[in-house]
């Protein structure tokens, strides 16, 4: 199995600290031994540059088309599209603008990656070179191993020549791990910047014959009306693939009740949700019900009912249905972390919970009450525990086998993800698993995680909360004291969300997710 980027970065640091502290010379030679079998960072950084050539070709291609089609909108559309269908035909030039004004950005921006990374290749490349030169002047200073008598006794020549060796070779394992922590950055990045700008390639994820390349691309574009259009798109990349693969399943009958659904939706943020709602796993009768609950109504109302987190800013920011919010009741933080992400991947859910069974029942005083009441029945679904007297129960936490249950029934059946326990022990940890954290949220699909710290009596505490979005090197933070919060990747790797939450918290204990 070809070893990772992390992997080589953490066995240098070892050997690196083995050398260093190296008492004997059989030691030594043992410890610069397996320096010397840690293979140099790969990639071919020709082949990355070359890649990111064609990139800006592709990207200068993109803007081509987009200038083309903004020319379309200034010169209006056919006579013949007008009224209802007018409006349609301006969706379509709307969206294929900006689809193609971010087509071009990805591009760009994605060469500019590569090209990244094969800068970093080349001087990682050169500076593990220079280590393991020295790795191997250390070595020969050396020679053969003592046998074991001799390794017994060291006089003060052989001291004095242990040393000198150890010391280059200590230089050279630190040329090696920073040459290798580099890559591993790097890699990261690029791995990062590209898994993100492939789920941004949004209309290309719906894979169905049943919906024009039109529809598709309109509702790839949708986005709520408040707040940062691109962090508040209604259909995340995962949505659109689940949705197409249901479209396609559908028998001919149901795939034509859905097709009217769609054409009698009267905004595209009305048919973007009922989409939505498809990919969430529910069949075309519960889609038709939904329908009913939310038809004519304005893209404010559909927004305030069926989003529970709007991104108006890169801070913190409250996240309120009225004059409530989207936040626990008692010691609850693990279901009502997951209540709200359930809620982000599933808009039914959402329309139960602001505006009840038939969608109407919509107060803030009632939408309180009823996430109230569901978060207390996922604290009994994963077993929470409780604390009080018996006439006088509450909550008082969950564990990671009650919140990887709850996980996996409310999030699963919707995402189409597993979610499983993952124990953070380290920095190394972290950023082994941000990667597949990177990727989950930049397709839609939120990332469980819990935090620890202590009180200021030294009590242990524990709190739940949720990664809801990505962009660049900030990850977004829901907690369930009703806000959400940027943070940046560095101090996820530290273990430090103490700006989503408070001084308390000093560590990420565990991350629940899939890792591949």
């Amino acid at each position: 199995m070809t070893e990772s980027t992390t992997d080589r970065r953490e066995r240098l640091a070892q050997v690196r600290s083995t050398i260093a502290g190296a008492e004997s010379k059989n030691d030594l030679i043992e410890a610069i031994d397996a320096a010397l079998a840690v293979a140099a960072p790969s990639g071919d950084p020709d082949t990355l540059r070359i890649l990111a050539k064609r990139y800006r070709s592709q990207a200068d291609d993109a803007d081509d088309v987009r200038d083309r089609v903004d020319k379309v909108a200034r010169q209006g559309l056919p006579n013949a599209w007008v009224g209802t269908t007018g409006a349609r035909a301006g969706e379509v030039v709307a969206a294929a603008s900006r689809s193609a004004d971010q087509m071009a950005c990805a591009f760009r921006d994605g060469a500019q990656a590569l090209l990244t990374l094969a800068d970093v290749l080349d001087d990682a490349r050169r500076r593990d070179r220079t280590g393991r030169e020295q790795l191997r002047e250390a070595r020969g200073q050396l020679g053969g191993e003592d046998g074991w008598f001799d390794d017994l006794h060291e006089d003060d020549g052989e001291e004095q020549a242990r040393v000198r060796a150890r010391a280059i070779a200590t230089a050279g394992a630190d040329d090696r791990v920073a040459a290798a922590v580099a890559a591993d950055d790097a890699a990261r990045a690029a791995a990062r910047d590209l898994n993100k700008y492939a789920a941004e390639a949004r209309a290309g994820q719906m894979h169905t014959d049943n919906l024009s390349a039109a529809d598709r691309l309109v509702l790839a574009d949708t986005a709520n009306v408040d707040g940062d259009r691109e962090l508040n798109e209604i259909l995340t990349a995962n949505d659109l693939e689940r949705a197409g693969n249901r479209m396609e399943k559908l028998s001919a009958a149901d795939q034509n009740r859905m097709e009217r659904l769609l054409a009698d939706a009267r905004t595209p943020q009305e048919r973007a949700y009922l989409m939505k709602s498809l990919a969430a796993g529910y069949d075309v009768d519960e889609v038709e019900d939904f329908a009913g609950k939310i038809h004519g109504k304005d893209p404010r109302w559909l927004q305030e009912h069926l989003a529970p987190v709007t991104t108006n800013s890169w801070g913190k920011e409250e996240q309120t249905y009225g004059r409530a919010n989207w936040s626990q009741d008692g010691a609850t933080c693990v279901p009502s972390s997951t209540v709200t992400a359930r809620a982000m991947v599933d808009p039914v859910y959402a329309l139960e919970l602001t505006g009840g069974p038939d969608g109407t029942d919509d107060s803030p005083e009632a939408f309180r009450e009823r996430l109230t009441d569901e978060q207390m029945r996922l604290h009994e679904e994963g077993d929470g525990a409780n604390s009080g007297w018996l006439w006088d129960r509450q909550p008082a936490g969950m564990d990671s086998e009650g919140q990887e249950e709850i996980s996996n029934s409310q999030l699963s059946p919707h995402t189409g993800d597993r979610y499983d326990v993952q124990e953070m022990g380290s920095d190394d940890d972290r950023r082994d698993v941000l990667t597949d954290i990177e990727k989950s949220v930049a397709e839609g699909k939120p990332v469980p995680i819990n935090i620890e710290g202590h009180e200021d009596n030294g009590d242990w505490v524990g709190h739940g909360m949720m990664i809801v979005a990505q962009e660049g090197d900030m990850l977004q933070i829901y907690n369930p004291w009703g806000t959400t919060t940027w943070v940046s990747e560095e101090d996820f790797v530290k273990g430090d969300l103490s700006a989503a939450s408070d001084g308390r918290f000093t560590n990420i204990n565990n991350v629940y997710i899939e890792q591949g």
